[in-house]
């Protein structure tokens, strides 16, 4: 069967693709790879027509020579009378070091890798791509951007990474091609958007307080925080910092839930009215327990541990001795022991086999190489067939020693990560900035909850934040009920934005 349905695709794109392959490679005078085509899709039930250009732009310093070279690929609707008017959205990942192949590939582009809605293992190629018919691309042009040293984005002469790998230090050179990107194709009167996942929320906070500052200033009518974290502490259980498991707490409750390891009856069958109950058991019980610490009596600390255990789906005597504090890689191995399984971090719906019965963590998560071999194929395989980007060198899709040497000082006087004032600063000084917030229920690696605890503090207009919730993980277009929900939340964004 995934034989047929590779081969039916490879019939629907072949008119694009045809284009695309005849055209040799166009180098710019400074050198850089360009490669342009077109296309056509369905998309929210219009017929689209659409022009492509992957290309590389060579950023210059005031010296005038190139520092780094970032790829890009825009989607740009043809037959548009006022191109003024339309949205623009630049879209990336994050990581950071991740390349934007999870958004192109997963929601936003025309095309869509079409992997199993059900948390199951990707297997082996051929992978089904098929035309997605919940692209955006008729609602806005799309731009999406892979930051130095991800994909196909690098250094240029001897610049290394520190000059780009850094909260503010990425922020600098993406705002740059942004800006440039903007005057190359005259669209600065243009509605403009941020979409980024993960880190790539962190990103854009670091966007906005690079480009709405200043006179040279860029005002964005939206931004799409897609599995957001901005505050990192409200997800870190290191030593002394208790608000870390209150903000992963709801997250394993709804993994319980769904691996079913809490009673579902006691709150009859329903995943909403529980997580309503385990969020008011966060604010109420499980936080003041933690902050009174060892001030709590043997009977209060067993009964907070009953409590949780009837949440979370860990013993009672487990959460005793572990003194109420669970950590990620000790939850995702624990809650499923028995059955010699762990779940999975990015989504945990994943399980993974473990051969270890006594290990503390998992092998690794299940949910990162339950998808990673379809998203990379289809991403090459899209870019080199169909677009006729003959780019032979190696395409980083999550560059390591990037995210290892990164730059996390931020300049706020912390020692965790906090652009979360940012966004607030931007949403001030902005009154057209409109704001969604779109969590996965089943993602552990930026928990629903925590997210909800960042935007708890002052200095949010409460009225322009909207928050999506999903049945899925951290990439929640995997799932297919998620995807056409969490579309839809972005297409009503775009609309709130004008």
């Amino acid at each position: 069967m995934k034989r047929w349905i590779a081969i039916f695709t490879a019939i629907a794109m072949g008119a694009c693709t045809a284009a695309a392959q005849d055209a040799p490679e166009n180098l710019r005078e400074d050198g850089s790879r360009i490669y342009e085509s077109e296309g056509q899709i369905t998309a929210n039930g219009q017929r689209v027509r659409y022009s492509v250009v992957a290309s590389e732009t060579f950023m210059a310093g005031d010296d005038g020579e190139p520092y780094a070279s970032i790829f890009s690929t825009a989607y740009i609707r043809q037959g548009v009378a006022d191109q003024e008017s339309r949205p623009v959205a630049f879209i990336f990942n994050g990581g950071p070091g991740s390349a934007s192949l999870w958004l192109h590939m997963g929601v936003f582009g025309p095309y869509r890798v079409d992997l199993p809605s059900d948390a199951l293992d990707d297997g082996a190629a051929p992978y089904s791509i098929i035309e997605n018919e919940f692209s955006i691309i008729d609602q806005a042009d799309l731009v999406f951007v892979d930051p130095v040293g991800t994909g196909w984005s690098r250094p240029l002469g001897e610049e290394d990474g520190d000059r780009f790998w850094g909260i503010r230090e990425d922020a600098r050179v993406l705002g740059a091609f942004i800006r440039r990107w903007l005057t190359e194709n005259r669209r600065w009167n243009s509605p403009k958007y941020l979409l980024g996942e993960s880190y790539g929320t962190t990103r854009i906070a670091a966007l906005l307080n690079e480009m709405q500052g200043g006179w040279t200033d860029v005002s964005f009518n939206g931004v799409g925080l897609i599995s957001t974290v901005l505050d990192f502490r409200f997800d870190d259980t290191s030593d002394g910092n208790d608000v870390g498991f209150v903000g992963l707490m709801p997250g394993f409750a709804a993994t319980a839930w769904y691996h079913e390891r809490v009673d579902q009856s006691a709150w009859n069958g329903d995943l909403e009215t529980f997580l309503n109950d385990a969020r008011d058991f966060a604010y109420d019980t499980y936080m003041p327990a933690l902050l009174r610490g060892a001030r709590l009596s043997e009977d209060e600390q067993r009964a907070v541990a009953a409590e949780l255990s009837s949440y979370i789906g860990l013993s009672e005597d487990y959460l005793m001795r572990a003194n109420l504090r669970v950590t990620l890689g000790r939850f995702m191995r624990e809650l499923l022991r028995d059955d010699g399984l762990s779940v999975g971090r990015l989504d945990s719906r994943f399980t993974g086999a473990e051969a270890d019965a006594v290990s503390e963590g998992p092998e690794y998560d299940p949910s990162a190489y339950g998808i990673d071999g379809g998203y990379t194929a289809a991403m090459l395989h899209y870019f080199t067939d169909t677009l006729g980007v003959d780019i032979t060198d190696e395409y980083s899709v999550i560059d390591g020693p990037t995210f290892s040497g990164w730059n996390r000082d931020h300049g706020q006087g912390n020692a965790y990560i906090n652009v979360a004032p940012w966004v607030a600063t931007a949403m001030r000084q902005n009154s057209d900035l409109e704001v969604l917030v779109a969590q996965g229920y089943y993602d552990l690696a930026t928990p629903f909850f925590s997210a909800e605890l960042m935007f708890n503090q002052p200095g949010f207009d409460q009225d322009r934040v909207t928050f999506g919730y999903y049945e899925s993980g951290h990439m929640m277009y995997i799932h297919h009920p998620s995807l056409e929900a969490f579309v839809e939340d972005v297409r009503e964004l775009m609309e709130r934005g004008g």
